[in-house]
């Protein structure tokens, strides 16, 4: 490809905001799964997967050419997409039953947590908007994919670290709320939805913890499954509120315009979706899974007119480009 490429110039400009795609579309192949459309699901899934490893390269190349640049990306909430996409990819992949590269995405999401979480969190600043919640999101991610694979091989250590970076989870949750704006709810670009979608994903590791309890693990008494239980079907009802409250807030206020940052919108949806669909299965109680089907199929509307507007977008940047 020419060094002048219009192509090229218009995805060097891309944003580390752009891992929410990856996570938007892999949590919608989760969900996907969930309820039976596996074609759909699989097709989900190699998109995720494609965006995954385009993103990964480029992210590697910035690294070794560009690090100043790599270092600011990396400060910024946004660049904690790359655990939270990591993540999510590598819970639907332990789902098809492919748990050794599962656990390679979590050995690689687990060295890139640390390091980038302190990076962001030096950066944090007094008002932030939705994304500062990512800090939750990949944390809590990491206990998802934990959990799932202590299931899938029997392996009780992981639940246990998976328990303790839940409760972390929900202790970086209540911190980032202290730094969000509230403001962003009536003028957030997207990310905004984040604040929900953080409590959302923490009541799917709550689940995926109780799932590989009743999976055959001993792993703690009956009066801390009790607690663990209580805390994630709480975190659901949060999470369905948070829900409704953006919801109307963007009834209210619309922006209908297009924004790289509408993909942090379509995660927390499906991810609602997903929480809800799998609380019902952990919890034994069948309330929240007609909500969650109903949730799922808003999020893969949402998908598609946020994918369609991504491709407009792109294609008059890369045309302006090709003019200059």
């Amino acid at each position: 490809m020419p060094r002048s490429s219009p192509l090229r110039a218009w995805w060097a400009q891309r944003p580390p905001a752009a891992g929410a795609a990856v996570m938007a579309t892999g949590i919608l192949s989760i969900g996907l799964n969930l309820t039976g459309h596996d074609v759909l699901s699989l097709t989900a899934l190699a998109l995720a997967g494609a965006g995954w490893v385009a993103l990964a390269v480029d992210s590697a190349v910035r690294l070794l050419r560009e690090r100043e640049r790599w270092r600011a990306e990396a400060g910024t909430p946004a660049g904690l997409t790359a655990v939270a996409a990591t993540t999510v990819l590598g819970a639907r992949i332990s789902a098809l039953g492919w748990q050794p590269l599962a656990e390679a995405l979590l050995a690689l999401a687990a060295v890139l947590w640390p390091v980038l979480l302190v990076e962001v969190m030096r950066h944090w600043e007094r008002r932030m908007p939705g994304a500062v919640f990512l800090c939750c999101v990949a944390t809590q991610g990491l206990a998802v994919l934990a959990a799932t694979l202590a299931r899938a091989e029997a392996e009780a250590w992981l639940a246990r670290a998976a328990l303790v970076l839940f409760w972390l989870g929900l202790a970086v949750y209540v911190v980032t709320l202290a730094r969000f704006s509230l403001r962003q709810v009536a003028e957030g670009a997207g990310d905004q939805w984040v604040a929900g979608g953080a409590l959302a994903i923490s009541a799917l590791a709550g689940a995926k913890l109780l799932l590989a309890e009743g999976g055959g693990l001993y792993l703690w008494n009956v009066d801390d499954a009790g607690v663990l239980r209580t805390v994630t079907v709480a975190l659901l009802v949060l999470a369905l509120l948070w829900y409704a409250v953006l919801l109307v807030a963007e009834l209210w206020w619309p922006r209908p315009r297009y924004d790289m940052r509408r993909w942090s919108t379509v995660f927390p949806m499906g991810m609602t979706a997903v929480a809800a669909l799998s609380v019902a299965d952990a919890v034994d109680a069948p309330w929240p899974e007609g909500p969650g089907q109903v949730l799922l199929w808003i999020a893969v509307a949402a998908w598609l007119a946020v994918a369609a507007g991504a491709l407009v977008a792109a294609r008059a940047s890369v045309r302006s480009t090709g003019r200059r």
